[in-house]
This record gives C-alpha cells, structure tokens and sequence, in this order.
C-alpha cells in the first residue's frame, strides 16, 4: 500500500471560519431588522398635499371600502377594536397610531376607532393619505 502525498493531504478546505463568519452575519441581520406591519387589506388612501412621515408607528388599523376593520391582518368587529388595539399598544407604548382609511369607508367607522386610540391613551393619531 502506498502512502497518500503530503500535497493530497493540504488540498482539503475548512470551512469553520466562514461558516462562522455566515452566521455572525445572519444573526446581525435579525436584530437590526425592522419589521413592517400590514393591516391586512389593501385600501384606496385620499390624495393629500400636506402628508408628514410618521416614524413610531406601533399600530396600523386599516377601514375598508366595506367599512370593515382589520388591524394586524384580521378583520375585527367593531366591539373588539379598543381591547386589540389595547394589546397591541401595550407591546409599544411609545408609537402611535395610524389609520389607513379608503375613500369610500364611512366617516364613522374611522371615528369610532379614533375614540378607541383616545380611550386607551393614544395621543399621537394620524391618517394615512396619498402623496400628490
């Protein structure tokens, strides 16, 4: 039997450090991730000229063309929007709230869940509009 060269031996790659170095990197991502939150249903948001950017945003409740309510991509009735909202505020308590509203949902539906921001102790409401 012969004995295998020295050179064969060297030829073999370690893969440790990169691997290493791949996952350092895949957990860097995850902590510095933003996550973006989705109401669930998509809606025709009005034009406006005087939009601000909203940067602590903890709550996204959307209001149909249907007049339904979906926070956190499920549809809520009416009389469980403020406990939701509650628990989803209580994960933040720093954000805001903002309310994607379609142009063809009821003026009521929009202030009954402004009521409900109010109730909890939201103080920072704002609606979503379209750019021009």
């Amino acid at each position: 039997m012969r004995r295998p060269l020295k050179q064969e031996e060297e030829k073999v790659a370690d893969l440790t450090p990169m691997l290493d170095v791949v996952f350092i990197m895949l957990i860097f991502f995850i902590v510095t991730a933003t996550f973006i939150k989705e109401t669930g249903v998509e809606v025709n948001r009005p034009d406006t000229e005087t939009a601000q950017l909203k940067k602590t945003v903890s709550l996204l409740v959307a209001v149909a063309p249907d007049d339904g309510i979906w926070i956190d991509k499920k549809k809520v009735d009416i009389r469980n929007v403020r406990p939701m909202m509650e628990r989803l505020h209580a994960e933040n308590p720093k954000g805001g709230l903002v309310i994607q509203a379609d142009g063809a949902s009821k003026v009521e539906k929009v202030l009954a869940v402004m009521d409900a921001a109010r109730a909890i102790g939201i103080s920072q409401v704002a609606i979503a509009g379209e750019e021009k």
